[in-house]
C-alpha cells in the first residue's frame, strides 16, 4: 500500500511594507525568479490603503503645485497584484517569529492570520516624531497639529488648505511650523502659498543640515518669502481651546507666544524597528536595522528603505539616511538577494535638495558629503571656502546668483562635501560633487573635469569648478 507525498510547497517569501522599499523588493524578486526558471509566491502586508507614492511630493500637494493624491501614485495595488505580487492591503503585522518562520497580522477591520516564510523582508519605514506637547492626555494629537509622513497625513492637510480655501475655515488662517529641515521648509511653502500667515520654529538653524554660513542664506530667503523663521527656539508649551479642543497658540523656548491655528510637525522620522526588535533583531544607536552590505539582518532575514541604518561612505560608519533614493535601491537588492543573489548596497553620501519659493524669492539648497564640523570629528584637516558665482553667463537673462561651499582635506586634498544655496537652476549642480565624492577624488580633479558650457546653462569656469579651483589654490 503506497502513502501519497504531499506536494511540496513553494517558496514564500514575505515582505512587511508596501511602499517605495517594499515594492521594489517584491518586483525584484519576482523579475529574479522568473529569470532563474524558478516559481515562487511573494507576498506583501500593507497596514495602509496607499502603496508606492511619493511621500517627498506631499508638500506639493499641499500647496496646490500637484493637483491630486494620485499623481503622487507610482503604482496602484491593481497594478502590484497583476504583475504576481499577493499584496494585503489594510493589515497589520503584529508578530515576526523566526523559529517558525511566520508573521502573524492583524486586519484593520478586525480578525487575526498568520503567514508563513522561507524568506523576510522589512520594509517597515519609518514614525513621524512626535513630540509629547503635541500629544493630548487620551493619546490622540491635539486639534490642529499633524505631521506629514504618509498620504493620509497629505489627505488631511489637502482637506484643511481646501476647506479654507473655500472660506469653510475662514478664521484660521495662521500656521506654525515646527521643524527648518527640508519637510519644515518645504511645508512654509505650501501654507504661505495657501494663504497663512506663517511661523517657522525650528530649536537650531534652517536647514541645520549645512554649515551656519550657508544656512543662514537659506534662513534670509525664507523670511524674505514670507516666513516669520525664529530660529534656536523649541516649543515650550501648547495652549488648547477647553471647548473645542483645537490648538490656540504655541509658546517658545524664548517666552514668545505665536497664536496658531494650525501645526505642522516636521521634526523628522525615527526608524519603525518594532517588530523586528520584538523577534531578538539588533538596532543601532538611531534605532535603525543594522543590513550587511547585502541589506541582510539575520539569516533569511532583510531589511529596506527608512527602518534601516545605512554606512555612510566617508567615515564608514551607520547614519539614518531617510531618503526615497536609497529605499527604492535597497529594496531591489533585497529583491535580487531572496532568490540567491548577491547584490551590494554601497552606502550614501548624504546627497539632498530642496527649495524655497514664494512672494517673488527663489532659493535652491543641496549638500553632499560632510559639513565642516563632521569632517572635523571625523579626523580630516579640513579647508574650506564659500565662492559666489552665477548659474549663467553675466549677460544672459538666466542668469542667478549661486553660493557654493568647497569642503577638503588640506593633507590629501581629497574632496569631503559640498554644498549650495543659490537661485533659480542651480541646486542640481550637486550631483557633480556627488560623483566626484563617490570616485574619492580630490579638489584638483573637481576643478579640472571636462563640464559642459553654454551662455545660458553655465558661466565658463562652470560655478562649482570655480569653487574648487580657488579652494585647491588655497590648500
Amino acid at each position: 500500500m503506497s502513502t501519497a507525498v504531499p506536494p511540496k510547497q513553494r517558496e514564500q517569501i514575505v515582505v512587511i511594507g508596501a511602499d517605495a522599499a517594499g515594492m521594489s523588493a517584491a518586483h525584484q524578486a519576482l523579475r529574479s525568479a522568473k529569470s532563474a526558471g524558478r516559481d515562487i509566491d511573494v507576498i506583501a502586508l500593507e497596514k495602509t490603503s496607499d502603496t508606492s507614492y511619493s511621500a517627498c511630493g506631499i508638500p506639493y500637494l499641499v500647496s496646490g503645485t500637484v493637483g491630486t493624491t494620485d499623481e503622487l501614485s507610482a503604482r496602484t495595488p491593481e497594478k502590484h497584484r497583476a504583475t504576481g505580487v499577493d499584496l494585503r492591503m489594510n493589515v497589520t503585522a503584529t508578530k515576526i517569529d523566526l523559529n517558525t518562520r511566520t508573521v502573524a497580522y492583524a486586519h484593520n477591520a478586525g480578525g487575526e492570520e498568520f503567514v508563513r516564510f522561507d524568506k523576510l523582508v522589512l520594509a517597515t519605514g519609518a514614525h513621524p516624531i512626535i513630540p509629547e506637547w503635541a500629544v493630548t492626555d487620551g493619546g490622540e494629537l491635539v486639534g490642529g497639529v499633524h505631521p506629514v509622513k504618509d498620504l493620509d497625513h497629505a489627505r488631511h492637510w489637502l482637506d484643511l488648505v481646501s476647506r479654507r480655501s473655500r472660506g469653510e475655515l475662514a478664521v484660521r488662517r495662521r500656521a506654525v511650523v515646527v521643524g527648518g529641515g527640508y519637510i519644515g521648509v518645504e511645508m512654509a511653502e505650501a501654507m504661505v502659498q495657501r494663504g497663512f500667515s506663517t511661523t517657522l520654529l525650528t530649536r537650531s538653524a534652517v536647514m541645520s543640515n549645512l554649515d551656519s554660513d550657508m544656512s543662514e542664506r537659506v534662513c534670509e530667503t525664507v523670511r524674505a518669502g514670507g516666513v516669520d523663521a525664529v530660529t534656536n527656539t523649541t516649543v515650550a508649551d501648547i495652549d488648547i481651546d477647553s471647548v473645542d479642543g483645537h490648538v490656540r497658540s504655541l509658546t517658545g523656548s524664548n517666552g514668545h507666544v505665536y497664536p496658531t491655528d494650525v501645526v505642522v510637525l516636521g521634526l523628522g522620522v525615527r526608524p519603525s524597528t518594532e517588530l523586528g526588535v520584538a523577534a531578538g533583531l539588533p538596532i543601532g544607536e538611531r534605532g535603525g536595522y543594522l543590513p550587511n552590505e547585502r541589506q541582510e539582518v539575520a539569516e533569511g532575514v532583510w531589511a529596506a528603505g527608512d527602518c534601516c541604518e545605512v554606512i555612510d561612505r566617508i567615515r564608514r560608519k551607520y547614519v539614518l539616511a531617510p531618503l526615497g533614493t536609497h529605499a527604492n535601491k535597497q529594496g531591489r537588492i533585497c529583491g535580487y538577494n531572496t532568490v540567491g543573489g548577491s547584490h551590494e548596497f554601497p552606502g550614501v553620501l548624504g546627497t539632498a535638495i530642496t527649495r524655497f519659493v514664494s512672494a517673488g524669492t527663489h532659493v535652491e539648497v543641496a549638500r553632499t558629503g560632510l559639513g565642516t564640523r563632521e569632517a572635523a570629528e571625523a579626523g580630516y584637516d579640513v579647508e574650506s571656502l564659500v565662492t559666489l558665482g552665477g548659474t549663467a553667463s553675466g549677460y544672459m537673462p538666466e542668469r542667478s546668483p549661486i553660493a557654493t561651499k568647497i569642503i577638503a582635506d588640506r593633507r590629501t586634498r581629497r574632496l569631503l562635501g559640498v554644498q549650495i544655496v543659490g537661485g533659480a537652476q542651480s541646486a542640481k549642480r550637486i550631483d557633480t560633487a556627488a560623483a566626484v565624492l563617490w570616485g574619492e577624488m580630490s579638489v584638483d580633479d573637481l576643478a579640472a573635469m571636462d563640464l559642459s558650457y553654454a551662455p545660458p546653462f553655465a558661466t565658463v569656469w562652470e560655478a562649482i569648478q570655480l569653487a574648487a579651483h580657488r579652494l585647491s589654490d588655497r590648500m
